[in-house]
């Protein structure tokens, strides 16, 4: 019987991508796990954290598989005596991303009357406060350095400028960008403008500057089009460089970005990431408000825009300069 329940379980979690059943969940019956199922697709929408509260939640069950302790089992000092010691193993917003999700699900088993009360409620996270972001920024000219530095003369090219250029001079993150079909990219009066795809299914839309416009256009027309309206707009390619019909990927995108910032004198560590900071940046130094960078990168709290701006890193050292010995 436990054997059936897990296949179905992993049956189900496979075409979801998020791994395979937590055996805390299976052992508990199998309302438990299904709860656990419906809880990773119905109550959590986003596909990024989908598959790492599926990570948090496999971590510990295995911690508990460990432990001897079982779903019913589980109590406030067990999952404090789980944080603590996770919290020697990885960084402190790991923790708390792994709190968060342990905290979500056992609500989650609540409201289906499979935990009588949430275990995580009453558990605290490690304080965590960041003042400035440690992504690598790049500068105006080497963010110019990189976009011209692209061969052109190829699809892929065109499509590597135009994806690097969307998340320059949008503030967009990757997986907004690579969320867009080709009708994202649509005419308003006079000006072109983006759609991006932004977390919890919202849209959010940017008037595309005149060098995206550019560069944009260019892929577009090298792909005749880029095929149907509703298709995706940055593609994978096949072995001959042609375009695919499937939507490129994260992993593809960081894999392409590492490889060209390798080959020019950029910060160690330029990833996707780096071109929000770049795009933030460049536009506070050309006095740009943070009210506007706010809204233009779609943050909640300007407190998160600041995080990526970089404008105070010369001043600082200015003033440190200043100490004559």
């Amino acid at each position: 019987m436990r054997r059936d329940i897990t296949i179905m379980g992993n049956r189900q979690l496979g075409r979801l991508g998020v791994g395979r059943l937590p055996s805390l969940l299976v052992d508990a019956g199998e309302k438990a796990w299904n709860r656990y199922v419906e809880f990773l697709t119905a109550n959590i929408r986003n596909r990024n954290t989908r598959e790492a509260y599926a990570r948090a939640i496999h971590r510990f069950s295995v911690w508990c598989e460990q432990q001897k302790i079982g779903l019913h089992q589980l109590s406030p000092f067990l999952v404090a005596a789980y944080i603590e010691q996770l919290g020697t193993q990885v960084s402190a917003p790991t923790v708390k991303q792994h709190l968060a999700a342990i905290r979500m699900l056992c609500d989650y088993l609540v409201i289906g009357q499979i935990l009588p009360m949430n275990p995580a409620a009453s558990v605290r996270g490690p304080k965590h406060v960041i003042k400035r972001g440690k992504t690598p920024v790049l500068a105006p000219d080497q963010a110019k350095l990189l976009l011209d530095s692209i061969d052109t003369t190829t699809i892929i090219g065109l499509r590597d400028r135009a994806l690097i250029a969307t998340m320059i001079f949008s503030f967009a993150r990757v997986s907004a960008v690579l969320g867009m079909n080709v009708d994202d990219y649509y005419p308003d009066g006079k000006r072109w403008w983006i759609r991006l795809h932004e977390k919890g299914g919202k849209f959010h839309e940017v008037p595309a500057h005149h060098r995206l416009d550019e560069y944009l256009d260019a892929y577009m027309s090298a792909a005749g089009g880029v095929g149907d309206r509703r298709s995706p707009l940055f593609r994978s390619v096949d072995r001959h460089g042609q375009l695919t019909e499937r939507r490129l990927t994260r992993n593809e995108t960081l894999g392409m970005v590492k490889r060209r910032a390798r080959s020019l004198p950029l910060p160690e560590g330029t990833c996707c990431h780096s071109f929000r900071a770049t795009g933030i940046t460049a536009y506070l130094l050309n006095g740009g408000t943070l009210e506007h960078a706010q809204r233009i990168a779609a943050h909640e709290s300007p407190r998160t825009t600041k995080l990526y701006d970089r404008t105070s890193d010369e001043i600082t050292l200015d003033e440190i300069e200043r100490i004559l010995i």
